[in-house]
């Protein structure tokens, strides 16, 4: 089977990479704006008549997309997120090949959602900022584009690789600087906002059971279960052998926040830093996986907790 995968150097596109070329079945083509890609091409940019004279060369049997931003103002996301996805779509409409297309959606398409529920695919999405928006625009234009696709809308992403600007990433950043200073203190804010955490090994395993299917429309890609930022924090410190006191700055769900130790008066102790969340998504969120299940014959296997130990270790390498 030959896959071409867009995106293979970002952090989710990485993992799928590896999935995929431990496939001895997959003959796997990069394509990308990096130097190391096989093929360099900016899909911000680039003609979906170039795109197409590519794919008809390549003739793969499968489109995996998994580039995009997270980051940036509505123009950016909109280029990177939505454009870039109209010019896949044209060019495997003009192609010969016949591809499937897999695209990774998002999560933050659906929105805020009402604590205690499990979003299912069919909710109405609601996006609640400029990324959700941009990337809800892309599934609408693989939806409508009559080729053979399934977007998988990936929850929160965690483990190895996790940016360092993410919730999780933040977290254990301060914790890394609170146990390199010696403080014993770790003060947090926004710990009550609840996400659906998913490692990003599960999410490889999920494109690549959706590269094998048939299974066509959206399906959610999650853990299942809604975990609080505050016993993320908890599970964090216990893998990291912190020993110092967590304290909540505000009982607020509110973006995330930190400083270390005590303070020391208003000349030396900077104000904490707000880091507001970019999905949009309130206060909580929490996947329902059935059709994952169902369709593509596909659970999640690895805890937070392995997820975090993996964060945690990239972290302390930075000590």
């Amino acid at each position: 089977m030959r896959v071409l995968l867009i995106g293979a150097n970002g952090y989710l596109g990485r993992f799928v990479a590896d999935r995929l070329l431990a496939d001895p079945a997959v003959q796997l083509t990069a394509l990308g704006r990096g130097d190391d890609a096989d093929v360099r091409f900016d899909l911000a940019s680039g003609s979906p008549g170039a795109l197409t004279r590519f794919l008809d060369a390549v003739h793969p049997g499968v489109v995996v997309n998994c580039a995009g931003a997270t980051r940036g103002g509505a123009r950016e996301l909109t280029r990177h997120n939505t454009v870039a996805v109209a010019t896949v779509c044209e060019a495997l409409r003009r192609s010969g090949c016949g591809a499937r297309l897999v695209q990774i959606g998002c999560g933050a398409e659906y929105g805020p959602s009402q604590p205690g529920s499990s979003t299912a695919e069919d909710a109405v999405p609601r996006p609640g900022g400029p990324y959700g928006v941009s990337k809800l625009a892309a599934t609408e234009l693989v939806l409508g584009s009559g080729l053979d696709a399934v977007v998988l809308r990936v929850f929160s992403p965690a483990g190895p690789g996790t940016p360092a600007g993410s919730p999780l990433g933040r977290l254990a950043e301060a914790m890394r600087r609170a146990m390199q200073s010696g403080d014993g203190e770790l003060k947090l804010g926004g710990l009550g906002v609840q996400r659906d955490f998913i490692d990003v090994r599960d999410v490889a395993r999920a494109v690549h059971a959706a590269s094998l299917s048939a299974a066509q429309g959206v399906i959610n890609i999650g853990s299942g279960r809604a975990v609080r930022l505050r016993d993320a924090a908890a599970t964090l410190a216990r893998v990291a052998g912190y020993g110092g006191a967590l304290h909540e700055l505000d009982g607020s769900p509110g973006p995330l926040r930190a400083t270390i130790g005590h303070p020391r008066g208003e000349s030396d102790h900077a104000a904490p830093v707000a880091y507001p969340y970019p999905d949009g998504c309130g206060s909580w969120q929490q996947a329902d996986v059935r059709t994952a299940r169902d369709r593509l014959g596909w659970r999640p296997r690895i805890n937070l907790e392995e997820s975090l130990a993996d964060i945690w270790m990239e972290a302390a390498c930075r000590i």
